[in-house]
């Protein structure tokens, strides 16, 4: 029996207004705090992304009741922080992550941002994360996922995308991946931990 795989709805694209200061898109912030929307924020360019609804938010619980019953059963001391707001004046960037974790006691930022895409364009999600020193990155898309990994040292940062996550060691991304797609969410986390088991 093959598991039903969901189905992305059509993509949007978010708004994009260019030329703001970091003052500007703070006044505009507070003016459009509402529910439904997220605002993010990369080098003057404002970027409003309209959330898609139950499919989005659908996919994106189901990615942290996997991720989180691995963690627990790999004997990691996480604290999951949600789509907590991470921001940086100097570094001129806002962010908020569908999901993120710091992995370790005392962490100041989270260690895994994890994002599930079901629209297009806006900004370059890699290059805020960069500037905000999240240390692993997780895209969700289309079925698929994408992990990348920050390299290098003050002014020389880079994402790698990489096979297999470096900062949830161990984690089998593939039936990770597999359960996530499938359509019923009592039978994805049983079937994901049937597999942690063997």
């Amino acid at each position: 029996m093959t598991a039903a795989i969901i189905a992305p709805p059509r993509k949007e694209s978010p708004l994009l207004f260019e030329g703001l200061t970091w003052r500007e898109f703070k006044a505009v912030e507070q003016l459009l705090d509402r529910p439904g929307y997220r605002l993010s924020f990369l080098d003057g360019i404002l970027e409003i992304r309209r959330m898609p609804g139950e499919p989005h938010e659908t996919v994106k619980e189901r990615i942290g009741a996997l991720l989180e019953l691995y963690l627990l059963m790999a004997g990691f001391d996480f604290t999951p922080t949600g789509s907590m707001t991470l921001e940086s004046e100097t570094g001129k960037v806002k962010r908020e992550a569908d999901k993120s974790y710091k992995l370790a006691p005392g962490r100041r930022l989270p260690d895994l941002a994890i994002e599930v895409v079901f629209s297009s364009g806006g900004i370059n999600q890699l290059e805020a994360y960069k500037r905000l020193k999240i240390k692993e990155v997780w895209f969700w898309e289309d079925g698929l996922l994408e992990v990348y990994h920050l390299r290098g040292e003050g002014n020389t940062l880079y994402y790698e995308k990489v096979s297999s996550s470096e900062e949830v060691k161990g984690i089998d991304l593939d039936l990770f991946l597999r359960c996530i797609n499938m359509v019923n969410h009592v039978e994805a986390v049983k079937t994901f931990q049937q597999g942690l088991q063997k």
